[in-house]
C-alpha cells in the first residue's frame, strides 16, 4: 500500500484563536494567517490527503512540532525541543505535560484531528512536520509535509494547570486583554496618570517579543518557566549589560540622536524600531521600560501590570536604609563613606511592573503577583535584572527568597537615616535622624475596567498590598525582619538612634508652585525648654532629575541664633522665579534642604522635600 500524502492542512487560526483568546492578534487575521494558540489547550486541525483515505489498521501519521524558527531537516539535524505526537487510535492521553493527538471526525478524503500541546510547552515560535508511513517490515518508505507558516504557543492564565493561572478570570480582561492603560508618573502631590498603548496584539510585537527571547540565552525549557523568563525580560529590555536589549535608559535631559523618554505614548513604535534595526532604541526611562515589559508580558500571555512607588529608595549597599551624611560642620558629604562604589538615592517615583504567577520554587503563599524591574539600578547575580520578587514576600520581609527581594523591600520601605561626623562613634558616625514614613508614601497601579481620560478616577492604591500600614508594629516587625536577614542592615540598626531634644523643627511642605512664582523655604522652630538654645541652621535649594540626582544649587543660607525659653520661631528664605528658572531641569523638580543644630544639646536635625513646578499644559484647538 502507498505511503499517505499530506495534500493540505488546514489550521484553523480565527476558530482556534476564539477559544484560545487569542482571537485580538492581528497576525490571525492577515491574508496568510499565523496560528496564535495558548499551551495545555487543544486545538484542531484537518488533513485533505492525496488519492486515498486514511485507514488506522495500517497508516502512520506523526505531528513533530519543533521549537524555535527553523524546521526539522531530513539530515536530522539537532534543534533545541521537539514534540511528537502520534496519531494511532482515537484515545485522548490524559498527561497534560505531553503532546496529545486524536481523530475528532472523518471524511472520505480528510480527518479533523484534536491536537493538544503541554501545559509546560516552552512559549513562542513552533514549526510543524508531517511525517506519514505505512505498518510493513520494512518501515523505511515516508512522506514528509512541512506546514509553511509559523506557529505561536503561548502562557495560558485561563487554565488552572498554567504556572500563570489567574483564579479570577474576569481580571484576565485587564491584565492580558486590554492594550490601554495607564502609568502614573510625577512626585508625590503632582502624581498623574499617563496613558500608555500597550498594543500587544499589533502584528510586529510577537516578532519582536521573539527576537528578545532569542536572546535571552535561555534553554528551550526555560522559556516555558515564567519564573525564569520574567527575569530575562527584566534583564534583556534594557541593554546595559550588552547591545542585545530593547531600550538604553538615559536620564540627564540630552537625547540627541534618539527620541525623548516624555515623547514615547506607546510600545509598539519601540519595539517595530527594535524588530527593524536589531539594535537598541534609544532612549527610555522607568516608566517607559515598564511599558514595554507589560506589552511583553501581556503579548506572551503573562498576566501584567504597571507599578508606581511614590518616593522610592535606591539602597546601594544592602542596608535597607537610605543613607545622607554630613560633616561635623553641617555640611552634606558628597559621597557614601560606607559605599564607595555607589551612593543611595530617593527617586521622586519609580515604576516597575507586578507579573502574577505561581512560585512553586517558594514556599506556600508567596505566589500571586511578582515585582520585576527593568530599570537598571543594581547588579542581580552580576547582570542588571530584578525579580520575579514575590510581593508577599516584600511585604513580610522575607528577604531570604529569590529573587532580589531586599532590594524591593528597601524600594518600599526603607528608613531614611541621616549621619553625621562623630570621632567617637565606632562607624565614625553618629545616627541624627531616622524618618520611617518617608519612602514608599504611595504605590499605584491602574484599577481594573475603569479608564478615566481626564484624571484619574482609574487609580488603584496598592501600598498595603507592598507593606503593612506605616507606623503600625505590624509593619515594624516586617522591616525588622528583614534586617534580621541582612548582615550590613544589623550592622546599621545596631546603633541607637538620635536622642529626643527639646527643640522641635518642622519644615513645611510645598506640593506644586507655578512656574515664574515664588517660593520659600519654612521651617517652624519650638523651644520646649527653659532655657535659651543656641541653634545654627542651614537652609538650601535645588534642581533634581527626578531619580533623585542633583542637578543645580539655586540658593543656599546659613546663620546662627539664640531662640529664648519656651518659645516659637519661624525660618524663611525667600527664592525668586529669576533665581530658578534657568536652572530647571527635566520635569522641572525642586528639593530643599536644611539642617540644625542645637548646640546646647547636641542635637542635629535634618529635613527634606521636594516638588515640582507647573508648566501650564498648551491646548490646541
Amino acid at each position: 500500500m502507498s505511503v499517505l500524502e499530506v495534500e493540505t492542512l488546514h489550521m484553523y487560526p480565527l476558530e482556534n484563536a476564539q477559544r484560545h483568546h487569542t482571537d485580538l492578534y492581528e497576525l490571525v487575521h492577515r491574508n496568510k494567517p499565523t496560528p496564535v494558540l495558548r499551551r495545555g489547550q487543544s486545538f484542531f486541525i484537518v488533513f485533505k490527503f492525496k488519492d486515498r483515505s486514511y485507514n488506522d489498521k495500517v497508516d502512520v501519521v506523526r505531528l513533530i512540532f519543533n521549537y524555535g524558527t527553523r524546521p526539522v531537516t531530513k539530515f536530522g539535524l539537532p534543534v533545541s525541543e521537539i514534540g511528537v505526537a502520534v496519531l494511532n487510535s482515537n484515545e485522548v492521553n490524559e498527561d497534560i505535560h505531553d503532546w496529545n493527538v486524536h481523530i475528532k471526525g472523518r471524511d472520505p478524503d480528510a480527518i479533523t484531528l484534536e491536537v493538544r500541546s503541554p501545559v509546560t510547552a516552552p512559549v513562542g515560535v513552533w514549526r510543524l512536520t508531517v511525517e506519514t508511513s505505512v505498518i510493513t517490515f520494512n518501515n523505511a518508505a515516508k512522506q514528509i509535509y512541512e506546514y509553511p507558516e509559523f506557529i505561536y504557543i503561548l502562557f495560558n492564565p485561563w487554565l488552572k494547570e498554567d504556572l500563570v493561572y489567574m483564579p479570577k478570570e474576569q481580571l484576565l480582561d485587564e491584565y492580558v486583554l486590554n492594550d490601554v492603560g495607564k502609568i502614573w508618573v510625577g512626585p508625590m502631590g503632582t502624581t498623574r496618570g499617563r496613558e500608555w498603548v500597550f498594543g500587544q496584539f499589533d502584528a510586529i510585537v510577537l516578532p519582536a517579543v521573539m527576537l528578545l527571547l532569542e536572546r535571552t540565552g535561555l534553554q528551550a525549557s526555560a522559556k516555558g518557566d515564567p519564573i525564569m523568563l520574567t527575569r530575562a525580560i527584566s534583564k534583556l529590555v534594557n541593554s546595559n549589560d550588552d547591545d542585545l536589549g530593547v531600550l538604553q535608559g538615559k536620564w540627564d535631559g540630552e537625547y540627541e540622536g534618539g527620541t525623548a523618554p516624555a515623547a514615547w505614548t506607546g510600545s509598539v513604535p519601540i519595539l517595530e524600531k527594535y524588530l527593524e534595526t536589531r539594535k537598541e532604541v534609544l532612549y527610555g526611562q522607568c516608566w517607559v521600560f515598564a511599558g514595554v515589559v507589560t506589552t511583553v508580558c501581556r503579548a506572551l500571555g503573562i498576566p501584567s501590570r504597571v507599578v508606581s512607588n511614590l518616593v522610592s529608595a535606591h539602597d546601594a549597599n544592602e542596608s535597607l536604609t537610605i543613607d545622607r551624611y554630613y560633616s561635623s560642620k553641617n555640611d552634606p558629604l558628597p559621597f557614601d563613606p560606607n559605599n564607595p562604589l555607589g551612593e543611595d538615592s530617593i527617586w521622586n517615583y519609580h515604576v516597575w511592573n507586578d507579573v502574577w504567577m505561581a512560585r512553586p520554587d517558594l514556599p506556600t503563599g508567596y505566589g500571586g503577583w511578582q515585582a520585576i524591574d527593568a530599570t537598571p539600578q543594581e547588579e542581580s547575580k552580576g547582570f542588571y535584572q530584578c525579580g520575579p520578587a514575590s510581593v508577599e514576600a516584600v511585604k513580610h520581609g522575607e528577604v531570604g527568597l529569590n529573587y532580589d527581594t531586599r532590594f524591593l523591600l528597601a524600594s518600599v520601605n526603607a528608613d531614611l537615616v541621616r549621619w553625621k561626623e562623630d570621632p567617637d562613634s565606632p562607624v565614625g558616625f553618629r545616627k541624627i535622624e531616622c524618618n520611617r514614613y518617608h519612602i514608599g508614601r504611595m504605590i499605584i497601579t491602574k484599577q481594573p475596567y475603569i479608564f478615566d481620560p481626564n484624571g484619574d478616577g482609574d487609580r488603584q492604591i496598592i501600598t498595603e498590598e507592598y507593606k503593612p500600614s506605616e507606623g503600625t508594629p505590624v509593619e515594624r516587625l516586617s522591616l525588622y525582619n528583614g534586617i534580621r536577614g541582612t548582615t550590613r542592615a544589623k550592622r546599621f540598626y545596631e546603633l541607637p538612634d538620635a536622642a529626643e531634644s527639646d527643640v522641635t523643627f518642622e519644615l513645611v511642605d510645598i506640593t506644586k508652585i507655578n512656574i515664574g512664582d515664588n517660593f520659600s523655604i519654612i521651617v517652624k522652630l519650638n523651644n520646649t525648654s527653659n532655657e535659651v538654645r543656641n541653634i545654627q541652621v542651614a537652609l538650601s535649594t535645588g534642581s533634581v532629575f527626578y531619580t533623585g540626582v542633583k542637578a543645580h544649587q539655586i540658593k543656599k543660607a546659613s546663620d546662627s541664633f539664640k531662640m529664648q525659653p519656651n518659645s516659637k520661631e519661624q525660618l524663611k528664605l525667600n527664592v525668586t522665579a529669576e533665581e530658578y528658572l534657568d536652572k530647571l531641569v527635566e520635569y522641572c523638580l525642586l528639593k530643599m534642604y536644611v539642617i540644625a543644630t542645637v548646640h546646647e544639646t547636641k542635637q542635629t536635625w535634618a529635613g527634606e522635600d521636594d516638588f515640582q513646578v507647573i508648566v501650564p499644559n498648551i491646548l490646541i484647538t
